[in-house]
Order: structure tokens, then sequence, then C-alpha cells
């Protein structure tokens, strides 16, 4: 084995240390939140231990020890002249307030379901079989809806529609939208309750999703407005939609172009294929930061073994970036193809035939 470099060890070491810590704090917040603790703490008032734990139904050792973690990682705030702890605004948002931008938590349990799962990509890394979104564990599908929810609520109906070509217009007056791939529903109810004179259908093939976005539009208030159907991307039903949009989904699909292919085939003569994928660069190299680093490796462990269980098994990952995106788009029979907008998570695209 050769020598390493004691200095360059140290730095890994440290690094690895920071890793660990977050690997244990994740757990952590997936608990706080799965028990409403963070919740409880919403309110900003410093809290002792015992009143959390009498707050929450909790006991009282056990919360006091998940404090302490928290405080160690800098999730709460702690006071030691009155033994009580806090959540500032900051922290609140971003793990107390689903309808935050910054909400967080929901994240935790994406990745909760890597550690569940790890067995099983291991037997698709060997097998080359790959592993389907429907047999990950179910707080896969939990955390995504809450991961992706408030970037689509902070941007979906603001920005990201708006920046289409005469789009907004059209749901403004009455169109006809499919929202493909559409898991618990949040981005189709988000439509449906901006653009109440359109009509909504959301479709995806994992059919515990479906079940659970139809509970979520009725109590949405919305359910008389979207149909929710069980269908893959290549077998969706046509009804001349003048919108089909497909949220952080396409990536995952064994055969994108096929799903292009029916995209196009189901629109409407001058209907628009609205194509929202993870922010990524078109070279590996311009991918290695933070951002990069989460949907890499979620792309190892969710979206590439997703990919390789399908036909065709194209396996474009969460890193495809724009150019390999565009030739799915073209493959596919259109003609146009747009960056309409971008966020640091996401990239949003237009395409016409």
């Amino acid at each position: 084995m050769r020598a390493a470099d004691p200095q360059k060890l140290d730095a890994l070491v440290g690094r690895l240390v920071g890793d660990v810590g977050a690997c244990v704090t994740g757990a952590l917040i997936v608990l706080g939140d799965q028990l409403g603790l963070y919740k409880a703490m919403a309110d900003g008032e410093p809290v002792s231990a015992a009143a959390l734990a009498e707050k929450t139904g909790c006991k009282e050792r056990y919360v006091r020890e998940w404090l302490a973690a928290q405080a160690a990682a800098g999730y709460v705030d702690y006071d030691e002249g009155s033994d009580r702890f806090s959540l500032s605004p900051e922290q609140a948002v971003a793990f107390a307030d689903e309808g935050s931008p910054a909400f967080f938590a929901g994240a935790f349990e994406v990745v909760q379901s890597m550690w569940v799962d790890e067995p099983k990509v291991e037997e698709a890394f060997r097998s080359g079989s790959g592993l389907g979104w429907h047999e990950h564990s179910k707080c896969l599908f939990r955390g995504t809806e809450r991961f992706f929810r408030p970037g689509y609520n902070a941007h979906l109906t603001t920005e990201w529609i708006p920046a289409l070509e005469g789009v907004h217009d059209k749901l403004m007056s009455g169109a006809t939208v499919a929202d493909v791939g559409c898991g618990h529903g949040a981005s189709t109810i988000l439509m449906a309750q901006a653009y109440p004179k359109s009509r909504f259908f959301g479709f995806d093939y994992h059919g515990p999703s479906i079940e659970r976005a139809r509970e979520a539009a009725e109590k949405a208030g919305v359910g008389e407005r979207i149909v929710f159907e069980r269908a893959s991307a290549k077998d969706f039903p046509a009804q001349g939609y003048d919108l089909v949009a497909m949220f952080d989904c396409l990536h995952d699909m064994g055969d994108p172009v096929g799903a292009g292919h029916h995209v196009r085939e189901t629109l409407a003569g001058d209907g628009t294929w609205m194509i929202v994928e993870p922010f990524a660069h078109d070279k590996l190299k311009d991918n290695l930061n933070p951002v990069g680093r989460i949907y890499y490796g979620a792309s190892t462990m969710i979206c590439t073994p997703a990919s390789l269980s399908q036909e065709v098994g194209l396996g474009l990952g969460a890193q495809a970036g724009e150019m390999r995106l565009r030739k799915v788009a073209l493959d596919a029979g259109f003609s146009r193809f747009r960056r309409a907008t971008e966020t640091p998570f996401n990239m949003v695209f237009e395409a016409r035939a």
C-alpha cells in the first residue's frame, strides 16, 4: 500500500468526522420530525427537556439526549443559564414549517430510504437488474413529496409556468393539463389551486402514490377538478393536452425517448411539454459541488437503478444535464427545446413540436 501524506490524511479524516456527524444527525432529524419535536418548538420560546417531553408525549430522558445532539449540530439553540432549548426563526423555517421553501426535514426521509434499501441496491450493482421505484421503502415516497413540495410552492406557479411561452394565459383561461409521474400529487394540486378554470389529470404507475394523491386533493379542496389515474409515461390517456408536465421524473424512466414520443402524440397542436429536472451542468467536473454531491448520491441509490429496472434502461441519472435532455426531446420528435428558467436545484425546459 502506498504511504499516505499525514497532512492530507488528517484533512480527510476531519471531513469524514463531519460526514459521520451529518449521517448520525440525519437520523435524529427524521426522529424529531416524526415525533413532532420541531413543530412543538416552532414558536421560538425556550423550553426545557421536561416541558418539551410533556408537550409531545415523549419521555424526558430521550428528549434531553435528542436536544443535546441537535444543539451540538447547531440545529437548536441552547442557553446554559436556564438549561433551555429553542429554535431560531431560521431553524424553525428549515425544520418545522412544511410550507417554507427552505423546509428540509423531508429530504432526510429520502436519505433514510437509501440506508434502508442499501442491500437491494447492492444486489442491483452485482446483477445489473435495477431496482424499481415501487420496490423502495415507503419513506422514499413520502420524503420525495415533502422534499420537492417546498420548491414547487415557491416557484411553480409564480415563476416556472409564467416562463413558458403563452402557457400561463392558457391556464388562466381554461386548459387541459397532464402531470405525468405525479407521485403524491403536490405539483398537480398546486396548479389546480392556482388555475381554477383548467382541468388536471395526474398519472403515476405507482398505485399507492395515486391513492395518496387523491386523498391530498380532497383535503386541499380540489378533488373535483383533478383526475388521478394509475398509468405509465408511455400509456397515459390522450386528451389533446395543452400542457404535459413532468417534475423531477424523466431521468428515472427507462425509456424517456419513448415517453416523449407518447407526450407528443397526446399534446394539442400548440401544446407544451414542460420538463423539470434536477439542476446539472453538462460536464461531470462542473457538478462536483454540494448540490451535485446530493444528486449524484441519490442517482446512485434511487434514480439510475429505477431506470435500469425498466425497458430500454437508458439510465440518464439525476445529473443528466441539458445536452442529454435536449437529445431526448429531439429524438422524441420535438423540434423546439429551450431552458425556460432555473433555480439552484432545478432546471425547467420547454419543448414544442
